[in-house]
């Protein structure tokens, strides 16, 4: 990514406003007066509306986003592709338990401060603008799930189309009017943390998180290419030592969409350790299902800023419950710099409870490392696409039988 194009990518808009934001907080806490409280009031204000607008938005994204995800597998239910979606499915389910797992192991013995004294207090919103969601988010999942289903199943061409369409319209409220409205929540919600004098007491907290996933990463990278090079008996290294280039395009790009030509030229120099109608089929089509990288980064998150903002660790039924779900809405995330928090922000808010301040939160720190968990998602397609050959070797699948998969 050029220094230009990465001036304009909604991360980089993140992190300025997450720094502007705490700069402003900082400074209207140390002076007093009727201005400071008047600003303080406008802050707030613009947090709690924005808030709620993307509250609004979290069923529409769901309903537009998994349910043409279902009704395009359903209608191309041949065995690899069925093989493909378990195998993403389940890493990104098996990530995600693995991120809790660690959470609840790593996350007690961390200093996180739920609760700091002497903190101000923040003025009270000014006006209140209730912009209610259409249908809660988890009605919003089960309505995904039954029209997507029964679509696939009758082949309802119309009901199909619509759902097609359905899904740009509401990629163009995510990236003509969600997105840009993002800033605003992380600096008015970063301003009222620094204000309250909270912010420098968790900073540490927060750059050990980030390390620590990261850490995670690469521990499930190499379990995927250990599970992978066990099952299909060949050596997985032979894939890795290839994906250097991939690895850094995913850095610098943040996007799977943007890298996926360099993966599929490191993935065809692993030859004859993948198939080449393997690379062809499943490095494509990973690179939209299979997003193990991003969900451990979200589960681990969710977590920690639980504790920090409201003094608890979420329960483990609630995790279990966010776990399984979180494959799904993973595999339904929008194209778009962070979609899968994005796209589970239903689950973030429906099932862990989260306000305002904890979706931003959410947002800005899983965009501060939203680049290393692209390059696990990609890195790990490799993984995936080993098993596939191995599967399809074991099976006597030729390459053309595996012609109409996509047809």
């Amino acid at each position: 990514m050029s220094s230009k194009g990465f001036t304009s990518s909604l991360p980089f808009k993140l992190i300025v406003a997450l720094a502007l934001g705490t700069a402003a907080g900082l400074a209207l806490a140390s002076s007093e007066g009727s201005f400071v409280n008047a600003v303080m009031n406008i802050v707030v204000t613009v947090r709690y509306i924005t808030g709620q607008f993307i509250n609004f938005c979290v069923p529409l994204i769901v309903i537009g986003f998994v349910a043409p995800s279902i009704t395009r597998m359903g209608s191309n239910a041949s065995r690899m592709l069925i093989l493909a979606l378990i195998l993403a499915y389940v890493s990104s389910i098996g990530a995600a338990f693995f991120a809790t797992f660690s959470g609840y192991t790593i996350l007690p013995f961390m200093n996180i401060a739920s609760e700091v004294e002497g903190l101000k207090a923040l003025p009270d919103v000014v006006f209140k603008l209730n912009i209610n969601p259409i249908m809660p988010v988890i009605s919003a999942l089960f309505v995904s799930i039954t029209v997507g289903l029964a679509a696939a199943w009758n082949k309802s061409k119309t009901v199909i189309a619509l759902l097609e369409e359905f899904q740009q319209i509401v990629l163009s409220i995510v990236t003509r009017l969600l997105i840009p409205v993002l800033p605003w929540l992380i600096g008015t919600t970063f301003c009222g943390l620094a204000y309250e004098g909270s912010i420098t007491e968790q900073f540490p907290v927060f750059v050990m998180i980030i390390l620590m996933v990261m850490a995670g990463h690469y521990i499930w990278l190499a379990l995927l290419y250990g599970i992978a090079g066990a099952y299909s008996g060949r050596n997985p290294f032979s894939i890795l030592k290839h994906y250097g280039p991939a690895y850094m395009t995913a850095v610098g790009t943040m996007s799977s969409a943007a890298t996926l030509s360099v993966a599929l030229e490191c993935a065809k120099k692993s030859e004859p350790t993948l198939r080449d109608d393997m690379v062809n089929f499943g490095i494509p089509l990973f690179a939209n299902i299979h997003l193990c990288g991003s969900v451990m980064t979200e589960t681990f998150f969710v977590m920690a800023v639980s504790k920090i903002l409201y003094g608890v660790y979420p329960s483990v039924g609630n995790m279990i419950l966010f776990c399984l779900l979180l494959g799904v809405f993973a595999i339904g995330a929008p194209g778009v710099p962070g979609g899968t928090v994005m796209a589970s922000l239903g689950l973030i808010t429906g099932v862990l409870g989260f306000d305002a301040t904890g979706t931003a939160l959410m947002l800005t720190i899983f965009a501060l490392q939203d680049s290393f968990g692209t390059a696990c998602n990609v890195t790990g397609d490799g993984a995936l696409t080993l098993i596939l050959t191995g599967y399809a070797e074991k099976h006597g699948i030729s390459e053309a039988k595996l012609e109409n998969v996509l047809a």
